[in-house]
């Protein structure tokens, strides 16, 4: 049985995989005191994650290692390193320089909190 794999790139007598950049799906939830971003990553360590925030932007990027069991081949893969890479524009009221980051089962969880001047404040009334 041959598959012909439009991820495959022939290259002289060798036949070179592609590593293809993945978008991965993301929900966001949002709440008086900021924002809880929920990525999935299957396959993805603390290791091969990068989170990066420069301005008011925020770069998700990571390297995913799925491995077959031991003494399995894989048939046909059509992604073999699957690359992820999302990028976001953060409001100015976001405290970028307190976000949280956890990952865990491959769904990365960022919290990002609204900065201490754009929450809601209660203005005292003065008796002149």
């Amino acid at each position: 049985m041959t598959i012909e794999s439009p991820v495959a790139v022939r290259g002289g007598n060798r036949t070179e995989a592609r590593v293809a950049t993945l978008v991965p799906p993301v929900d966001i939830i949002e709440d008086p005191k900021g924002i809880t971003l929920i990525a999935d990553l299957p396959g993805v360590s603390k290791e091969q994650l990068q989170i990066r925030v420069q301005a008011e932007r925020l770069v998700i990027e990571a390297d995913a290692r799925i491995d077959a069991p031991a003494g399995v081949q894989a048939f046909h893969t059509e992604v073999e390193q699957p690359r992820y890479r999302r990028a976001f524009h953060l409001s100015a009221e976001l405290d970028t320089a307190a976000i949280e980051a956890t990952l865990k089962d491959g769904v990365l969880t960022l919290r990002i909190p609204r900065a201490q001047a754009a929450l809601p404040r209660r203005v005292e009334v003065q008796l002149g």
